[in-house]
């Protein structure tokens, strides 16, 4: 009897190393959700980035607003008759300048 009761123990032991320890383990199935959940993560982010973008696409090729602010932020230009005025921050300058 004790030999019947080893047998089954090892036979067990055999079934179940597989399932917990072998190449399509739960383990390993557990690591896989881990990896399938961040990548979601960052498809979002990615998502969200391209909605943006796409925006940014739209309002370009719809409207001048965009394309003027952009000329007044990246490039510095003004519009005809307008006067420039810019301000410094005297906290900012070391003190030889002032």
């Amino acid at each position: 009897m004790r030999r019947l009761t080893l047998m089954l123990i090892i036979l067990l032991s055999a079934l179940q190393w597989p399932l917990w320890l072998g190449k399509g383990s739960w383990l390993r199935v557990w690591q896989l959700d881990k990896q399938v959940e961040e990548q979601r993560a960052a498809n979002q982010v990615l998502v969200r980035r391209n909605a943006a973008l796409d925006a940014e696409v739209r309002d370009l090729k719809q409207g001048t607003a965009a394309i003027e602010e952009r000329a007044r932020n990246e490039l510095g230009m003004i519009r005809k008759g307008e006067v420039f005025f810019q301000l410094l921050d005297t906290a900012n300058v070391p003190p030889a300048q002032q």
